[in-house]
């Protein structure tokens, strides 16, 4: 288990390792054809930065030579804003007083149609995290509506058991986006004060269910802005690198949540939400990604401002939404219900198509088909 090796390093030391990496250890990492974790350190640490047009230059010839020109798009599709957790960050949190709504099989199918019509094939279930709600039964009989619409189902929701991933693997479901928010262990339960989320050991050993399970894709991350990001980085390119080890057979995904405004008394000061890491550093972290690891898809969202979104497609991403909704029922059913998190892009998928292809790529929007797994 991931848990036994986390063990083995201390947060405050790995920070410091970071900090004291010099522009000799970043010039050594850019010269390999292979990079290793110590060459991670250095190309997220400050002394990077000087070189980030070569990191850029690097980034784009790695991410061509395996992805090509392309850039799968994907949409979220919210079911449910009921949740049992407390999460200082987040609008569905239980403690904040909104009006919850889990959307029905009905409802689901507006939003199906909606989606279908902006040209999408991609979907991603997001669900607060209220089991007796949202649990597996709903999750299995959501799977099965939408698996004829849809060629590639992902789901972000409350960590699950082996046996419930399994269970709907054999539904239809592709891939399991599961952020452990921040791998500071002492930290965590400041930010997650109640309820299942506050078991860190529990959310931790949740990608060794999802590889055991055998699901195809699992996506890793951080809330970017929790804490240090560097050390963020460090800790999922070292869960990444373990998955890789045990699980060879399943693709990896890393995303980059930059923390957002919620509507939620005392949380909309935008000073908060300046602090914690630069445009520039976060064009750093994801061509340090990429040269670690060649094979890693890189997801960004509609978190991010356009002209961001616009100048990152050459540098390393090799998916992203548009015309996000994070509120269930969004897109058709009751689109002024409460968001998660608000969203910087507002383009629609044409708009952002547009975008993509005038910087001489190609949007994809069904990238597999459910028969070529089996």
């Amino acid at each position: 288990m991931f848990s036994e090796i986390f063990e083995c390093y201390d947060w405050d030391t790995i920070a410091g390792e970071i900090a004291g990496k010099t522009e000799a250890d970043v010039q050594a990492a850019l010269q390999k054809s292979k990079r290793n974790l110590e060459d991670f350190k250095a190309l997220i640490s400050p002394a990077a930065l000087p070189f980030l047009e070569q990191m850029a230059r690097l980034s784009h010839g790695l991410t061509q030579k395996r992805f090509g020109k392309t850039i799968q798009m994907y949409a979220p599709l919210y079911l449910s804003n009921e949740c049992q957790n407390i999460c200082t960050y987040c609008a569905f949190s239980l403690d904040n007083n909104i009006p919850r709504r889990t959307l029905s099989g009905a409802e689901i199918l507006q939003e199906i149609a909606v989606l279908k019509q902006m040209g999408y094939d991609h979907v991603l279930l997001v669900t607060g995290e209220a089991n007796k709600t949202v649990g597996v039964a709903y999750l299995k009989e959501t799977i099965r509506l939408i698996r004829p619409h849809f060629s590639n189902i992902s789901m972000e929701v409350q960590p699950l058991d082996e046996a419930d991933y399994a269970l709907l693997r054999g539904e239809g479901l592709h891939s399991v986006l599961v952020y452990q928010e921040t791998y500071h262990r002492d930290h965590y339960k400041q930010y997650h004060p109640k309820g299942k989320k506050s078991n860190f050991q529990y959310r931790l050993e949740t990608p060794d269910r999802l590889g055991k399970a055998g699901i195809h894709k699992i996506g890793l991350g951080t809330l970017i802005g929790l804490e240090d990001w560097r050390a963020e980085a460090f800790f999922t390119a070292l869960h990444l690198q373990y998955l890789e080890r045990t699980y060879w057979r399943t693709k990896y995904s890393v995303s980059f949540p930059r923390l957002r405004p919620i509507e939620q008394a005392g949380q909309n000061d935008p000073k908060v939400f300046e602090r914690y890491m630069s445009d520039k550093e976060l064009v750093q972290l994801i061509c340090a990604y990429r040269l670690l690891d060649e094979e890693l898809e890189l997801s960004l969202s509609t978190r991010e401002e356009e002209r961001f979104r616009d100048h990152i497609i050459p540098l390393g991403i090799t998916s992203m939404s548009a015309g996000s909704k994070t509120n269930p029922g969004g897109y058709a059913v009751s689109p002024q219900s409460l968001e998660q998190f608000e969203i910087s892009d507002e383009r629609s998928p044409e708009e952002m198509a547009a975008v993509i292809r005038a910087k001489g790529y190609e949007p994809i929007w069904k990238d597999w088909h459910p028969v070529w797994m089996q």
